[in-house]
Formats: C-alpha cells, sequence, structure tokens
C-alpha cells in the first residue's frame, strides 16, 4: 500500500508539473503576440534612458500582461469545447491525455485569478504609476513615484471596498449578509467581480448589436465593391486634377495664415485617400470585384441570422426548460458527453459565432461615441489610452464566456470562479439579457439595411435639410463624377 501511494503522489505531481508547463507555455505566446500588437499602435519615443523611459517601459509590461489573460478569456470556452471534442473523439489516445479536466479547470480558475490581478491591481497601478511625480517636498525618483501609486492603490481599494460594503448592506440587509462582509476573501472579491462581470454583460450588451451591423460597413470598406456603371478612370482623373489643384493652393498659400494651411494638408490628405481607394478598386481582380464582396456579406448576414436565432431559441427554454439556466459546473467530467446536438460541426460553429461575437463588440466598442477617445491609432497612441484600451478589452473578454452561455450559444457550463457569478441564478435577468440582446439586435440591423431607403424618402419628402437620418456616411458611397453628379452604389 506504501509503495501505492508513492506511486499515486508521484503521478500526481507529474502531472500537475504537466499542467503548469502547458499554462506557461500558453500564455508565453499569448504573451508574445500580446506585446507585438501593444508595440504597434504606441507611440513612438526617444530612446533615452530615462525616469519616465523606465515607467513607461513598466507600464508597457503590465498592459501586454493584462492583454494576454484577455486573449486567454476569450480562448477558455473554444479551447474547453475543442479539448471536449477530442476526447470524445479519441478516448484512448495517449498523446490527447493531457487534455483532461483538471488542465481545463485550472486554466479557468487562473485566467479568472489574474483577471482580478489585473482589473484591480495592475491597471490602476500601472495608470497612477504614469501620472505620479512624488509627493511635494520628497526626493525625485523611482522610489517617489512607487510610494505614491501605492498610496493612491491602497485609498482607492478602500474607496471601492466601502462603495461594495455600503451596497451589499442596502440591497440585502440580514444579519447572514452583513457577517459574511467581513469574509474578504470568500465573499468581499467574488461579490466584487460578479458585479464587474454584471458590467462587462451589459457593456456587451451595448457594444455587440452595434457591432454586428457596423460590421458591415467596416468590412465594405476592407475589401473592393463590385463596379457597376462606374467608369474608374474617369473618376482618378478628376481625383487627380483635385489632388493638383490643392497641391498648387498650398504651395502658393506663404502669406496666408496657418490656419488655412492646415485645411489644404487636411483636404489633400483626405483627396489622396480616395485616390489610393479608387486606385486599389481598378487593380483588383475580377472575382475579388464582383464575388468576394457579396460572400462576405452573406457570411456575415448569416452569422448574424443564426446568432439571433440562436438566441431566440434560448428564450424558449429559459421558459419551459429550468436546466437552460446559466450555471457553474464543479465536476471534472471533460470528455464524457458531447454538448452539441451535431457534434463536431455544431461545436466548430458555436465557436466561430463566439468569436465573431467578440469581434463585434470590439468593433462596436470603439463605434460608440463615448469611447471614441480610446480607439488606437497606429504609431500614435499614448501609454494612457493603451491602459484603457487594456482595461476595456478585459472587461469584454471576461464576459464574453458568461454572454455566450447566458445567450445559448453554447451548451458548455460554466467553469471555476466564473459559474460563481450571483446573478447568473436570476430567471429574471437572464430572460431580461436574452430578449433584449434579440431585439436590439433586429433594430440595428433593420436600422442599418433601411437606411438608404430612409434617406431616398427624406429626400423626396425635402426633409433631407433636417437631418433627421443621423446614419454614418460611407466614403465609398459618396463620390463625384466628372460631371459634378454624386455616384452611389
Amino acid at each position: 500500500m506504501d509503495e501505492d501511494d508513492v506511486t499515486i503522489r508521484e503521478q500526481n505531481f507529474h502531472s500537475q508539473v504537466r499542467e503548469y508547463i502547458i499554462c506557461f507555455l500558453l500564455f508565453a505566446v499569448l504573451y508574445i503576440v500580446s506585446y507585438f500588437i501593444i508595440t504597434r499602435y504606441k507611440r513612438k519615443t526617444d530612446d533615452h534612458e530615462d525616469e519616465d523611459a523606465i515607467v513607461n517601459r513598466i507600464s508597457l509590461y503590465l498592459c501586454t500582461f493584462t492583454l494576454a489573460i484577455s486573449a486567454g478569456a476569450v480562448l477558455l470556452l473554444p479551447f474547453s469545447i475543442i479539448s471536449n471534442e477530442i476526447l470524445l473523439s479519441f478516448p484512448k489516445n495517449y498523446y490527447v491525455q493531457w487534455l483532461n479536466g483538471s488542465l481545463i479547470h485550472g486554466l479557468w480558475n487562473l485566467v479568472s485569478l489574474f483577471s482580478n490581478l489585473c482589473l484591480f491591481v495592475l491597471m490602476p497601478f500601472a495608470y497612477f504609476f504614469l501620472e505620479s511625480e512624488g509627493f511635494a517636498g520628497s526626493k525625485k525618483g523611482i522610489r517617489a513615484r512607487v510610494l505614491e501609486t501605492f498610496v493612491m492603490l491602497f485609498l482607492l481599494g478602500l474607496l471601492i471596498l466601502g462603495i461594495v460594503w455600503v451596497a451589499s448592506a442596502l440591497i440585502d440587509n440580514d444579519a447572514a449578509s452583513m457577517e459574511s462582509l467581513y469574509d474578504l476573501w470568500e465573499f468581499y472579491l467574488p461579490y466584487l467581480y460578479s458585479c464587474i462581470s454584471l458590467m462587462g454583460g451589459l457593456l456587451l450588451l451595448m457594444c455587440t448589436p452595434v457591432g454586428l451591423s457596423r460590421m458591415f460597413t467596416v468590412m465594405g470598406q476592407l475589401i473592393v465593391k463590385p463596379t457597376i456603371l462606374e467608369d474608374l478612370d474617369e473618376q482618378i482623373y478628376c481625383v487627380h486634377l483635385q489632388e493638383e489643384a490643392l497641391q498648387r493652393r498650398l504651395n502658393g498659400s506663404a502669406s496666408h495664415s496657418q490656419c488655412n494651411a492646415l485645411l489644404l494638408h487636411k483636404e489633400l490628405d483626405s483627396v489622396r485617400s480616395q485616390r489610393n481607394k479608387l486606385e486599389r478598386r481598378k487593380k483588383a481582380s475580377a472575382w475579388e470585384k464582383n464575388l468576394l464582396y457579396p460572400i462576405v456579406m452573406l457570411i456575415l448576414l448569416t452569422g448574424t441570422t443564426i446568432s439571433v436565432l440562436l438566441v431566440a431559441l434560448n428564450i424558449l427554454y429559459l421558459l419551459v426548460d429550468e436546466t437552460a439556466m446559466p450555471k457553474g459546473s464543479k465536476e471534472r467530467g471533460i470528455g464524457n458527453a458531447s454538448l452539441s446536438t451535431f457534434g463536431v460541426v455544431q461545436a466548430a460553429v458555436e465557436i466561430i459565432l463566439m468569436f465573431y461575437l467578440m469581434v463585434s463588440s470590439v468593433v462596436g466598442f470603439y463605434s460608440l461615441r463615448l469611447f471614441e477617445g480610446l480607439t488606437p491609432r497606429k504609431d500614435d497612441t499614448t501609454m494612457t489610452t493603451i491602459i484603457g484600451c487594456c482595461v476595456s478589452i478585459l472587461v469584454l473578454s471576461s464576459a464574453l464566456p458568461v454572454m455566450s452561455r447566458t445567450l445559448g450559444i453554447t451548451r458548455f457550463d460554466l467553469l471555476g470562479d466564473f459559474g460563481r457569478f450571483n446573478w447568473l441564478g436570476n430567471f429574471y435577468i437572464v430572460l431580461s439579457y436574452n430578449l433584449l440582446f434579440a431585439v436590439v439586435t433586429t433594430l440595428c440591423l433593420v436600422r442599418k439595411f433601411t437606411s438608404a431607403v430612409r434617406e431616398a424618402l427624406l429626400k423626396a419628402l425635402g426633409l433631407d435639410k433636417l437631418h433627421l437620418s443621423n446614419s454614418p456616411t460611407d466614403p465609398e458611397t459618396a463620390k463625384h463624377s466628372a460631371n459634378g453628379h454624386q455616384k452611389s452604389l
């Protein structure tokens, strides 16, 4: 028996070491990719090794860590679903036995832990450290800035804990709840993260429908549209004439004010951008002009339609079956049964929809006027803006598994601390979330596809000057021909 116990302990030890190595390798890959993404958008600074350069570098490393954790949160459900299907397809294969329930649960718990760490410690530290200068009267340097940062973090922590304590006491004012408020690790932090997850879910509910309708415009700008009844050579010639005229005005504007010169520069850049787009459309191949655009639009429309239909079915399941409620699973039964009715095909569709919803939510987030200032620009994004982007993406990505399960995109139960959120057991909140998502997404799509009809009706009625339609203008649909008339596709 002693030898058997030693053997079991050795096996457990080796399995834990193997899991830690796998987690480290996965995180290393995500960290490297995140570092290249952030450095692509970060504003270039001087190479002088001074105090500000050290602070910027530390903040950069913390933002990279946060973005890697965000990517891990996005990959949690897809990785778990893929692992479950692989274990079902190859149950006795030696090379896939490392995909076990212990590893999957460990990844969920680690992502939850580090998400809390990034959201409540690392990102506030990076922001305060970046803005700190040291207390008045103290000796300037890194040590003074670190001291001021820790003091600000301590005061921020007291403020947040006080707000959560008061909110908890007002919502659930009984003896048991009041006693549990003093348990920092078991109640306070999970309750606080549950509130943050609810805010992230509401943010996703606000951004995703907007992003789903906005994706059609974004993809229309990235790919070449079909050329129907358009003379590109004529348009390119007109743009060349405009560019030459602006260049002559700019060369002769030495006596004009600086403001006029800046306006001419902006107008010239706009004309050059339009010329580049027209030249790109002219050089595109026939299949790219006539086939790629309809196929991409059809894929986007199909993905959005399937998402809305799945949410509608989930609403029916919620009304007739209690097991449709999102819940957390404590069992490590990975590889025992498939949660997809159609097997691997449905699992692949679910994973594609999750990534599509995440991309749409990010596009919708930056499309909202409230968050337009956080839009990153290549080689011209400040560290403060990067911190705001990382926090926003972390909140969105942490709420993505919860939203996918709540909307019925997948039937895979939430694992680890993600299944402990208090609001997941409230039937009215879950049902209202599904109803709002279906209704708002449908309205956004209807508004998107009927915008041209509404603008034509307003113009026919003579109400176009009242600006009743606030739909965004697509630069590709407002081009002028040689005789001055506007062409639209």
